[in-house]
């Protein structure tokens, strides 16, 4: 049966928050091999992607492709394309490739990742897939561990909300690919302005999204410090 599941690994940032770096921060060694790496490997042994579709700044295309050539050897095949000027822009882009290819369907799902979150699991992964499939979209969370504070003027609080019902976000979010294309080509221009991340097209519509369990481990790497944990983390799996 030809397979109708793809791994959209985004890594169009430029990671200004780690501070004044010579290449984005998905390139940032951990372990002694860039963060992208270890993330694709995640996606590159599961059995049911057809096709890794891995997404950098235009800039970046080669040496992408050099590293991952160098890093990987795997049986699924591994792309890499532009990414775009936003976040989902740039799994927009991932979309279009799969429809030039002419394998966009009703039942293909593309399971979108951020390329500076190393320690996605198997699991994680595997309940993307399966919820995709059955729900449409799912989205990978964790329960809020502190008490989240509102303040909309940034000076004083507005609001604190039940912690009970509050999750942290965390990636993969996973769709049906045709459907998400459909929903965002329905927003207009001001709704396109306030999104943060893919799921949040969903929501704008009330259509539904399936929770994923994710893991506390299951980091970003954002700041210097993230480092740090990331290698911690490796040696703890060695």
């Amino acid at each position: 049966m030809e397979k109708l599941v793809y791994a959209v690994i985004l890594a169009g940032g430029h990671g200004t928050r780690m501070g004044n770096l010579d290449k984005p921060k998905q390139f940032i060694e951990i372990g002694g091999r860039p963060v992208i790496i270890h993330t694709i490997e995640k996606f590159a042994v599961n059995p049911k992607f057809a096709e890794i579709i891995v997404l950098v700044p235009k800039q970046w295309l080669a040496y992408t492709k050099d590293i991952i050539r160098r890093n990987i050897s795997c049986s699924v095949s591994i792309v890499v394309i532009p990414g775009g000027d936003t976040r989902n822009e740039t799994i927009m882009n991932s979309i279009k490739y799969i429809e030039d290819k002419g394998k966009l369907t009703d039942e293909t799902v593309v399971v979108t990742h951020d390329s500076v979150r190393p320690f996605v699991t198997y699991r994680i992964i595997e309940e993307n897939i399966r919820y995709a499939m059955e729900c449409g979209a799912c989205d990978t969370v964790v329960p809020a561990s502190d008490t989240i504070v509102e303040s909309c003027d940034g000076k004083y609080i507005s609001h604190i909300p039940d912690r009970k019902i509050m999750y942290q976000g965390q990636t993969p979010q996973s769709f049906r690919a045709k459907k998400l294309r459909d929903v965002y080509a329905s927003l207009t221009d001001e709704e396109k302005e306030v999104l943060t991340d893919a799921c949040k097209i969903y929501v704008l519509k009330n259509e539904p999204v399936h929770l994923v369990d994710g893991e506390v481990s299951n980091i970003k790497i954002t700041y210097p410090h993230d480092i740090r944990v990331a290698e911690a983390i490796l040696g703890g799996t060695k």
